[in-house]
């Protein structure tokens, strides 16, 4: 229990590098101000552009990834340990960037850090990661619609990577793992709820790396 505990404070930390926020302070605003008032990457790419997007996903997911890896190593986790511990500093890390305490706890969605969640967690993860979110980008350029389809694609790999023994862990194990990933997922559909009335509505709103001509 120290050790969930430890993790997820350690994980936490990590997430309250709030980089839109910074990087918006930097431009000389706040971006919580601006657009649909969200401290992360989609927001960030519409108020200041693609490569201000660009870093900011990159330095949300990387928060993630060596939280993930830092409370590893810290608590000498191995076996199941390996995969428990790292979701929670991983999910600690998510918390952190959604509910940053100095921010009002007004922080961003967590997509970008559950990018990093997947990538230090099992290898095989990345590319059913990158398929259903870029996938569902490509034809539809909803960002909402690919992050929760994202989630919905790691709810159910996690469920049968673990089932099926590709994970090496014990049940109780496993159904932590579960548990975890399954709360996850509530968060970042709650985090979503105004984009999923909107995509209902037929009124969510279209992103673009480049500008249409």
């Amino acid at each position: 229990m120290i050790e969930r505990i430890g993790a997820l404070v350690i994980g936490y930390l990590f997430g309250l590098f709030q980089t839109s926020f910074f990087y918006g302070k930097k431009k000389g605003i706040d971006i919580r101000e601006h657009g649909s008032g969200n401290a992360g990457t989609t927001n960030t790419l519409r108020t200041l552009g693609t490569k201000a997007g660009i870093i900011v996903f990159v330095c949300d997911l990387l928060k993630c990834f060596i939280a993930s890896f830092v409370v590893r190593f810290v608590f000498h986790a191995e076996g199941d340990m390996w995969y428990l511990i790292g979701i929670y500093g991983a999910a600690g890390a998510i918390l952190g960037h959604n509910y940053p305490f100095y921010l009002q706890f007004r922080g961003g969605k967590g997509i970008a850090c559950t990018a990093g969640l997947i990538g230090a967690f099992h290898p095989a993860f990345i590319p059913v990661g990158l398929l259903l979110f870029f996938g569902t980008f490509a034809l539809t350029h909803y960002v909402s619609l690919g992050s929760l389809i994202l989630y919905l694609g790691l709810m159910i790999q996690m469920v049968v990577m673990g089932q099926s023994g590709a994970l090496g862990m014990t049940q109780p194990h496993l159904n932590e793992l579960y548990i975890i990933t399954a709360i996850l997922m509530v968060i970042a559909y709650w985090k979503h709820r105004e984009n999923i009335v909107r995509l209902i509505n037929g009124v969510e709103r279209k992103t673009y790396l480049k500008k249409k001509k």
